[in-house]
């Protein structure tokens, strides 16, 4: 028997290393028991897979610490009755067996933190071919046959930018990995970090050969302190072998690496900006052209690809750019990796050939609302993306199709909504993040976006007024005309895309002041129907400021002037006696 317990953030959060404390106490052989990241199921963590002697595995869901003993028993005896409500259903195996894995292929599987482990998958083979067997010239060919694009955003094609530095003059080189993952609801590249970090390093390889790199560099947000923990070891793991340094295969290629750790900065998520930060200055984007492809980091030419992008690469050196071609549309090639979260069933990480339906992805993997109430919109793209509305829920998933709604690929984050979102709020939302991480190096970003979030916050309070969806507009494309970079250039994508599905609400805040999905607090009222209160003093009994007065079995009151709308009555209330107004 082997025992592999979940340990990426996700896990970890939710007790995964209780978990493995406990199975450490029992008479399970330690050495049977190892950790692997994160497999994407993160609402069923923590999660624990027993692999028998024959390799049959049995998937064990919502584990804790009380679970170690029937476990155990379950390794013994093999008899599954001591673990029967832990195994995961087989409606939840589907949120795995409907997707294609690439980019994500290892994660969950392998133990991130052992070389051995990536190399028994197949490991680093790709980066041998790639160097004793092809010229950087066929590398380029091979990526570009299979339609690889950015994985970051843009969606630009990554033989174009791998092409453009290596034909730039030059003897020294840089290739860099935008690990600065900001996005709102988005963990897809610290997913690939801490579960599968020889996959990163691999793919940067073969990049840095491909561009003629000596030197590679991994820009990694601060705040993801257990996937650079990881990285660092297996660069540490990678050197020790002779993967990583000077004649790696005795190929005559040489390439070393580092790591920077990010402030956390939305902004440095742009690749010029990025480089400013890399280099000791304050995260600002730069005037281009010149492209980093030509003048990048330290004016030297430098290519930058995000994580997923890299986690791409040796698959497709491994099986050729055909077969990553014969997978998506016409116009977008290859598999997407999705963080879906929000008011879905199934939330984490899901990746999908392109040409998937949001239906497909919402529905079908992430098996609908989690809630009784219809589907509304979901955010695609984070801050600099758009809602997309229930009606057009059929959209493919592609880089036009989206594009088409308003909304952007972006890296990945899929934020699903149901009626009770208010659709201005979550415009306001995205806006006060926007107006927070702009760097303020051009006027109409620094300052627009500031105007724009002050006339959501005037319009969600109810203070509204005629006229104002029309100057929201108008700010919205001053501001994509006028702003130096693409975070100024999409951050008022949301609004956007709000006012033209969902114009109705924002109406009904300005003209009528109401919130019509009840999430305003300062257009709601909450109120007791007489009639349907059973007098059982649960809602006196949440209610954190005692606005709430009535006796045992008798209908109760709420004092409006003490009421701070927290809602907290609303959702104890058992029997649909309390109401939003």
């Amino acid at each position: 028997m082997r025992i592999v317990i979940g340990q990426g953030s996700c896990g970890i959060a939710a007790g995964a290393e209780k978990v493995r404390k406990a199975l450490l106490n029992t008479n399970i052989n330690a050495e049977a028991i190892s950790i692997t990241g994160c497999i994407g199921m993160c609402y069923l963590e923590p999660i624990v897979d027993i692999y028998d002697d024959e390799g049959k595995l049995t998937r064990l869901v919502k584990v804790s610490e009380n679970d170690a003993e029937a476990i155990a028993s379950f390794v013994e005896s093999g008899d599954a009755s001591a673990v029967e409500k832990l195994v995961v259903s087989d409606e939840d195996s589907e949120f795995l067996s409907k997707q294609t894995r690439i980019a994500l292929r290892n994660c969950g599987i392998i133990n991130p933190e052992k070389i051995d482990a990536y190399v028994e998958a197949g490991g680093y083979t790709a980066l041998k071919k790639a160097l004793c067997d092809m010229s950087a010239e066929d590398v380029i060919e091979v990526i570009k046959t299979s339609g690889l694009a950015g994985r970051g955003g843009a969606g630009f094609p990554t033989w174009f930018k791998w092409n453009a530095a290596r034909q730039s003059e030059g003897d020294e080189k840089y290739l860099i990995c935008n690990a600065d993952e900001g996005d709102p609801g988005a963990f897809m590249d610290r997913a690939v970090i801490e579960s599968d970090p020889h996959n990163l390093i691999e793919g940067m390889l073969i990049g840095a050969y491909a561009i003629g790199a000596k030197h590679a560099v991994v820009y990694v947000r601060a705040e993801y302190p257990l996937a650079i923990k990881r990285l660092k070891n297996a660069i540490k793991q990678a050197t020790e072998k002779g993967i990583i340094g000077e004649n790696i295969f005795g190929s005559g290629f040489s390439c070393d690496f580092t790591i920077k750790a990010g402030a956390g900065a939305f902004v440095c998520g742009e690749e010029t900006a990025l480089i400013e930060s890399l280099e000791g200055h304050r995260g600002m984007p730069r005037l281009k052209p010149p492209f980093p492809a030509q003048s990048g980091f330290w004016r030297k030419p430098s290519n930058i690809n995000n994580v997923e992008t890299f986690a791409n690469v040796s698959w497709i050196i491994n099986n050729g750019g055909e077969a990553f071609a014969a997978m998506g549309t016409e116009g977008s090639k290859g598999t997407k990796v999705f963080a879906v979260t929000g008011k879905v069933k199934r939330s984490g990480l899901v990746e999908i050939p392109m040409g998937k339906t949001l239906k497909d992805v919402i529905f079908d993997i992430g098996g609908g609302m989690k809630t009784d109430k219809p589907f509304k919109a979901v955010q695609m793209g984070g801050p600099s993306g758009g809602c997309i509305p229930a009606e057009l829920i059929d959209t493919v998933i592609d880089y036009k199709a989206l594009g088409a709604t308003g909304a952007i690929m972006g890296s990945g984050g899929m934020v699903v909504m149901d009626e009770s979102t208010c659709m201005v709020g979550m415009a306001k939302f995205f806006l006060d993040f926007t107006a927070k991480e702009s760097c303020g190096k051009c006027i109409h970003c620094r300052i627009g976006t500031k105007r724009m979030l002050e006339m959501l916050e005037r319009i969600t309070k109810g203070e509204g007024k005629e006229g104002d969806i029309e100057l929201l507009e108008e700010l919205c494309y001053s501001i994509k005309d006028g702003a130096l970079c693409g975070l100024g250039q999409t951050a008022p994508n949301p609004v956007l895309t709000t006012i033209k599905y969902f114009r109705d609400e924002y109406e009904a805040h300005i003209k009528e002041k109401r919130c019509p999905a009840g999430e305003c607090s300062d257009l709601i009222e909450y109120k007791i129907v007489a009639d349907k209160c059973k007098g059982c003093t649960l809602c006196a009994r949440n209610c954190p400021v005692n606005a709430i007065s009535g006796t045992v079995k008798n209908p109760h009151v709420i004092n409006t002037e003490k009421c701070i709308k927290c809602g907290k009555c609303y959702t104890s209330c058992k029997f649909g006696a309390i109401v939003k107004e």
